[in-house]
């Protein structure tokens, strides 16, 4: 099984930025559609963004949109979100995921172990 690991959380102020980092195992990592997202205190798993395996495709949620970015270096094995225009709402633990594409957490089988987020306001 492929075994992810997120980093680059931390405590930021609101209009900051943060990139998160997430980098999975294995030699298959071209072949992997991930994605990113986030669960807050008290809510549901929310899809953030989706990339597939070259890279050349990306899936947007309407509330990250614009602000959000998906990457991935497949020399690296990782997948990134850079943040931008952070705000106290985007506080929530982040997970990449592995799966197929599409945007509920169904779509994905393999998970991260989360990094924290935190915005300030």
């Amino acid at each position: 099984q492929v075994r992810l690991v997120e980093s680059g959380g931390g405590l930021v102020q609101a209009g900051g930025s943060l990139r998160l980092s997430c980098t999975a195992s294995g030699r298959a990592f071209t072949s992997y559609v991930m994605g990113w997202f986030r669960q807050a205190p008290g809510k549901e798993r929310e899809f953030l963004a989706v990339i597939n395996g070259g890279g050349g495709s990306t899936y947007y949620a309407a509330s990250v949109k614009g602000r959000f970015t998906i990457s991935r270096d497949n020399i690296k094995n990782t997948v990134y979100l850079q943040m931008n225009s952070l705000k106290p709402e985007d506080t929530a633990v982040y997970y990449c995921a592995t799966g197929t594409w599409g945007s509920f957490s169904n779509n994905y089988d393999n998970w991260g172990q989360g990094t924290q987020v935190t915005v300030s306001s």
